[in-house]
């Protein structure tokens, strides 16, 4: 595998792949090799379809965790060695369509009241007053607080898609940082480890996410990025333009951004069901 993974990460560098993405991918591929015990230049596409079917009925992944492992392995045929996608035809699993889980503002309230302690209240408070992916807030820089009046901003770096963007940095929360740095004191990263040379974990960021929302009797589904769901939809019930939306939240296409719709309890609770109209014709 030494070979083969270094050229497949030489491949991913060269086409702008974000680090995660690279380290999903290289699991993936060296899940199937572990799978069956030999290189996997030599497993043919028949063994991948039962080793992505063993996936699914034993392993019981999910459909999106299965569709990374088939995108890994297509980018590893094509790019790496070099075959044509003719030779290589596995099909994308369908994953079922689910609204993602949205806290009203009472409930966001409640889970930052709930953070363990300064620095993971002011983590996660930048995450959903950004509308930032947890890789993101991972990733913020001092320098990437822009705070003059005529900026107020905040400068997103590792953006998924390696697209860097701009978004919003409320007064509130610059005090709230403001307040942190006064007592944490940190010096490039905004969110560093203990030691302050690299960024903190996004898993680290997980688990602050869920002590908080479990402190504050959330329930236990979703995970931090409920926080930018929850972000996206208060924008739009407070009435800003979905083009906005897309452009804060850093969306290729503004489809993307149009679920947000079906989770805005304004735009639901203010429409009234056709079998009210149905009075309206009793009394003609």
């Amino acid at each position: 595998m030494t070979e083969l993974r270094k050229r497949m990460s030489e491949a991913m560098v060269l086409r702008g792949f974000a680090a995660r993405t690279q380290q999903s991918y290289l699991a993936c591929v060296a899940g199937l090799a572990r799978h069956y015990g030999r290189s996997p230049e030599r497993i043919d596409t028949a063994q991948i379809q039962a080793y992505l079917l063993h996936l699914i009925t034993e392993r019981k992944l999910a459909y999106a965790s299965v569709n990374q492992a088939v995108c890994a392995l297509r980018f590893f045929h094509r790019a790496v060695l070099k075959r044509e996608a003719a030779d290589y035809d596995i099909p994308m699993a369908k994953v079922p369509k689910r609204l993602p889980r949205v806290f009203s503002r009472e409930e966001v309230g409640r889970l930052l009241d709930s953070a363990r302690d300064l620095r993971a209240r002011a983590l996660l408070a930048t995450t959903y007053a950004a509308g930032l992916r947890v890789s993101e807030v991972c990733a913020l820089r001092l320098a990437d607080v822009e705070s003059a009046p005529d900026r107020m901003c905040l400068k997103v770096r590792q953006a998924k898609g390696a697209k860097e963007r701009y978004t919003l940095l409320s007064p509130r929360l610059l005090e709230s940082l403001r307040q942190y740095w006064r007592v944490c004191r940190p010096r490039i990263w905004l969110f560093p480890i203990r030691g302050g040379e690299r960024p903190i974990d996004p898993k680290q960021a997980q688990r602050w996410f869920w002590a908080a929302r479990d402190a504050a009797g959330l329930g236990c589904e979703g995970g931090i990025h409920t926080l930018r769901h929850s972000f996206a939809t208060h924008l739009l019930e407070a009435g800003v333009d979905i083009h906005t939306i897309q452009r804060l939240l850093g969306h290729g296409h503004v489809g993307t951004t149009m679920r947000y719709f079906h989770l805005t309890r304004a735009r639901l609770t203010g429409t009234a069901s056709p079998l009210e109209l149905l009075d309206t014709l009793s009394n003609r």
